[in-house]
């Protein structure tokens, strides 16, 4: 994957183009960055040609103005969309990640092939309630991020997987993440519930780990319903389910696509 910025941004991306075919994008989970999905690389590569972006303030996305917000990330999505002449393209978001494919998906609809979310929830149908519950256990994770990075990314690595495996790796991704960088999440409640609800013309997958907590895994039982289309529950997997059980995540994601065409 070539490393790229987006010009006049702070936007870092990597790009596999030697495909020749129709393209994935990916978006990553909160914390991390791109390198969460070095499996994902690896199984498609050849397949589909291959777009990943640092979320700002993560991974390389980080040389950020004050003038610069989290908001944007659609609009930047799009300005390598323009510069690369991807017409359209399938999307894959773990947890945050998720949040960032449907914003784009809301602004650019004729852009968008398929989108797959693991570990997310329905932006623009989310229960308040629910928001408030998930904020004040996210509040107390951030607390501990404050006295250090390291204690929050040991904590943190044990909501985010499930296998061993999966949580070191996590670990090595999230200690890399910087403090100042809490600030550009706390515009994300304005993608929330901005846009209404409507038919999709693209195709959608929800998903999740079968480890995730009670509430993601009614989430996505909930969401799938009333979408109604494919749900898919990794085994052996928890909230960042494409590191616990690369296997069966890059399965699903494949067989959904296959059967679009």
């Amino acid at each position: 994957m070539k490393a790229l910025y987006l010009e006049n941004t702070p936007i870092a991306y990597y790009i596999d183009d030697t495909a020749n075919k129709d393209w994935i994008v990916f978006l990553h989970a909160a914390f991390v960055n791109s390198d969460m999905f070095i499996k994902q690389y690896d199984y498609f590569k050849g397949k589909y040609n291959l777009l990943a972006i640092d979320i700002l303030g993560h991974g390389k996305s980080l040389n950020a103005k004050k003038i610069d917000s989290i908001e944007k990330m659609a609009d930047w999505i799009n300005l390598i969309f323009i510069k690369h002449n991807i017409s359209a393209a399938h999307f894959v978001g773990v947890s945050l990640g998720s949040v960032f494919i449907q914003d784009f998906a809301n602004k650019y609809e004729e852009k968008v092939l398929s989108i797959a979310c693991f570990g997310g929830y329905d932006i623009n149908n989310f229960d308040i309630k629910r928001q408030k519950a998930n904020s004040k256990g996210q509040m107390k994770m951030i607390l501990k991020a404050m006295f250090s990075i390291k204690w929050f990314a040991k904590d943190n690595k044990k909501i985010s997987a499930y296998t061993e495996q999966a949580k070191e790796e996590f670990y090595k991704l999230n200690i890399q993440f910087r403090k100042k960088s809490f600030m550009y999440l706390a515009n994300l409640g304005k993608l929330v519930n901005r846009f209404s609800s409507k038919k999709r013309s693209y195709a959608i997958l929800i998903g999740c780990g079968e480890y995730d907590i009670p509430m993601e895994l009614q989430i996505v039982k909930e969401w799938s319903a009333k979408e109604n289309c494919k749900c898919a529950v990794i085994q052996g997997a928890g909230h960042c389910c494409n590191m616990d059980n690369p296997q069966e995540f890059n399965s699903v994601l494949d067989n959904f696509w296959q059967e679009l065409y």
